[in-house]
């Protein structure tokens, strides 16, 4: 059941950023008008750009009217927009919030409440001076009948030991049931259907382990290159910014046990044990388990690009992997012995997030032989394994592939799919993940946020692929080794080659 929000005043520091721009206040404007916000509700956009209500509110409609997933209208927009208010305030330091203090007393009187939301959408280096100054200026508080929330954006520190660091300066301040880390993945309509689909449907649930499925992809692929962020992207990669966060994410949903009750601590509790039971990769095994790599120059969509290193802001002898691949092993009784392979990367072919389930093939078949390809030839290989495919993005849906027989005399089979399309099957747009996802956070349900143990085991994985990388550097050969527009390295389809499999086409 949707809840409408609690009154409250949300403050959005960065808010002339792209992402408040392009997601968060469109966001805010999409539940204003379907009344999941109540009539007393304060948003306060903080910078340290000079600026008024009317110029923030102006700007705002720009872009409301632009990213938008609800149609706009003059009518709604003048009613949200007497929400929106502008602070000129220096967030680095408790007397540079002075204004926002202020600002926030006298709207709290008017709605007779002191619930605080702040979001913090700023560069990770500004986190923690940011987190400071709030506690400093007194704003860090809740009492018994009122609440005080911080949202906080990915990356969650560069590292394990980074991570913790983070938590426990954060924890000086803030309880962590105030901490609310997002992750835009989970606030996707798949990405939540996961659990629905695995725990509501008694069909799928006795086959969802080692004896019956061979292994799982989990592929998060870009077209798109590192749009003019070199200087960040440099610090980052593709393991810290993707793998970390939104593949591992993923990976924890699709493998968890089943909580006892739909309860956020519930949900992360399995997720956490899941991610405990994941081996993590030895520094001599890093080579064998892993694959980066770094796009060069190629062909997208007809048109070319530039490899990575001559990207804005990106230093000629770079080597930073733009792409990951990795296979993880999970040490418990369900995946003992079935391996899952993710990847993920940027000038791949086409945006493309999925989750692949492969089946473990019949023991016999008494078909060898009569399985056709697509084009209509005997398959070499036998029959294909039946694949179950959930699609997070760009198109939402499940895909169940299946062999059957080709109409006619002889006994010809074929793959087959039953398909499952969000867009067909509800007469209803999906709501935009950072609609779900801030609506959760201003009723207080965490269960799409990362707790603070959830971000250390994922951490405590990819820290360990770190590691190993710095003792063994990439070469020339091992950094620019795909062309843009092409599915990655090669040594990427190796990596499922010598266990006898291959990906699925992205």
């Amino acid at each position: 059941m949707t809840h409408k929000a609690p009154p409250c005043a949300l403050t959005i520091f960065g808010a002339t950023g792209d992402l408040a721009r392009r997601k968060l206040v469109p966001a805010l404007y999409a539940l204003h008008v379907e009344e999941l916000l109540p009539p007393r509700f304060d948003i306060l956009g903080v910078g340290r750009s000079p600026g008024t209500d009317e110029g923030f509110r102006s700007m705002m409609e720009d872009a409301t009217e632009a990213h938008a997933r609800v149609g706009f209208d003059s009518a709604s927009w003048s009613a949200f927009a007497q929400r929106l208010h502008y602070i000129e305030a220096d967030a680095e330091f408790a007397s540079g919030l002075t204004p926002l203090v202020d600002t926030l007393a006298k709207l709290d009187e008017v709605r007779g409440d002191t619930n605080h939301c702040f979001y913090l959408s700023i560069p990770p280096s500004a986190v923690v001076n940011t987190a400071t100054a709030l506690a400093t200026a007194g704003l860090a508080g809740q009492g018994p009948s009122s609440f005080t929330r911080l949202i906080l954006e990915k990356p969650f520190g560069r590292d394990l030991e980074s991570a913790l660091a983070l938590n426990a300066t954060l924890h000086r301040y803030f309880d962590e049931e105030q901490l609310y880390r997002i992750d835009h993945y989970l606030g996707k309509e798949t990405v939540q259907n996961l659990m629905v689909f695995r725990f509501a449907n008694g069909i799928f649930e006795p086959l969802w382990n080692r004896q019956h499925i061979d292994h799982v992809q989990i592929t998060v692929a870009e077209s798109l290159g590192i749009e003019g962020r070199g200087a960040y992207y440099e610090e980052s990669g593709a393991l810290r910014d993707m793998i970390q966060s939104h593949v591992m994410q993923l990976l924890s949903l699709v493998a968890m046990e089943a909580p006892s009750s739909f309860s956020d601590e519930m949900i992360r509790d399995e997720k956490v044990k899941l991610l405990r039971s994941i081996r993590p990769i030895a520094p001599d095994q890093v080579l064998s388990s892993t694959v980066r790599g770094q796009y060069g120059a190629g062909v997208i969509d007809g048109m070319p690009v530039v490899g990575y290193r001559d990207e804005h802001d990106v230093p000629l002898q770079s080597l930073r992997d733009t792409y990951v691949a990795t296979r993880f092993d999970i040490d418990n009784w369900r995946w003992a012995g079935t391996p899952f392979y993710v990847r993920s990367g940027k000038r791949l072919p086409r945006r493309l997030s999925e989750i692949v389930i492969q089946f473990r093939q019949v023991p016999h078949s008494p078909f060898t032989g009569r399985a056709e390809t697509a084009t209509g030839g005997v398959a070499a290989g036998g029959i294909e394994p039946n694949r179950l495919i959930i699609q997070v993005q760009p198109e939402e849906g499940i895909t169940l592939t299946f062999s059957a027989k080709v109409p006619g005399q002889a006994m010809a089979l074929s793959t087959v799919a039953m398909d499952f399309s969000y867009a067909e099957s509800f007469a209803k747009d999906s709501p935009e993940a950072y609609e779900r996802l801030i609506l959760d956070a201003l009723n207080g349900d965490a269960t799409l946020f990362a707790r603070e143990d959830e971000v250390a085991e994922s951490w405590r994985l990819c820290s360990a692929i770190l590691e190993g990388w710095r003792r063994h550097p990439p070469t020339e050969r091992t950094a620019a080794n795909y062309a843009a527009g092409s599915a990655g390295p090669r040594d990427a389809d190796e990596l499922l080659a010598r266990d006898g499999r291959s990906w699925h086409a992205i």
